[in-house]
């Protein structure tokens, strides 16, 4: 049995601390700004590059409307942290697989896996904290406005992890994609990554078992284990 911090809980959906509505807009605003910087700056100088962009664009409005409290979203993460985040890089692993042949099977395209070299691979330590923050922002947002008008939590974080999970699928759609196919393996898939963070509430816990996985998978193409 893992022990976890059961009393740190989520930032912001109860007003401690307060974000301002000004706040919450420039935080969703910053959301297609990053993402397109990225692919910009990805295609014109490198994919390091454009994922410190990437990753910034998005970290430093969390934290200026934080007032700089990092530890409001992040953690030193604890061993048991760790453990849980390598069973859900295993867990994701195995679902992955398992509903990508299962695709491929029936002729559904899934998403392809990118040209695999140093620079990609090494791009993950900025990109994947920032598709973390892609997800923590829309979650954070949507858990205040469900509580705002619920005041049921449990419902709240349910609710919220629904529509993100949906939301950090589609923006993985691709013209050669299927949506059944982003939807189910980057969207419910990422159900793992996610349930890291809704356990821990440290986002640098949910980071690291998100990185394993897209590290491990470039790792593989790039020595020829997948294709």
């Amino acid at each position: 049995m893992l022990n976890l911090d059961n009393d740190r809980d989520f930032p912001y959906y109860n007003g401690i601390p307060k974000m301002s509505k000004i706040g919450w807009a420039v935080l969703l605003i910053c959301i297609p700004i990053s993402y397109y910087a990225n692919a910009f700056i990805s295609t014109y100088v490198n994919d390091i590059v454009g994922s410190i962009f990437f990753m910034l664009i998005l970290l430093i409005p969390v934290l200026y409307f934080s007032k700089w409290d990092y530890s409001l979203i992040f953690q030193k993460p604890t061993r048991d942290e760790l453990i849980l985040a390598v069973l859900m890089f295993l867990a994701f692993t195995a679902y992955s697989l398992i509903f990508s042949n299962l695709l491929s099977a029936y002729g559904i395209p899934d998403v392809g896996n990118s040209d695999a070299n140093v620079i990609t691979i090494t791009s993950l330590i900025f990109s994947m904290m920032a598709e973390e923050l892609i997800k923590f922002i829309p979650l954070m947002f949507l858990l205040r406005v469900f509580f705002k008008y619920t005041s049921n939590r449990r419902l709240s974080v349910i609710s919220s992890s629904i529509i993100t999970l949906i939301f950090f699928g589609l923006i993985h759609l691709e013209p050669t994609v299927s949506i059944f196919s982003v939807l189910l393996i980057q969207g419910a898939g990422s159900i793992f990554h996610l349930y890291v963070y809704l356990k821990t509430k440290n986002l640098f816990a949910s980071y690291i078992s998100h990185l394993m996985t897209d590290s491990i998978i470039l790792i593989f193409v790039l020595f020829g284990f997948i294709a």
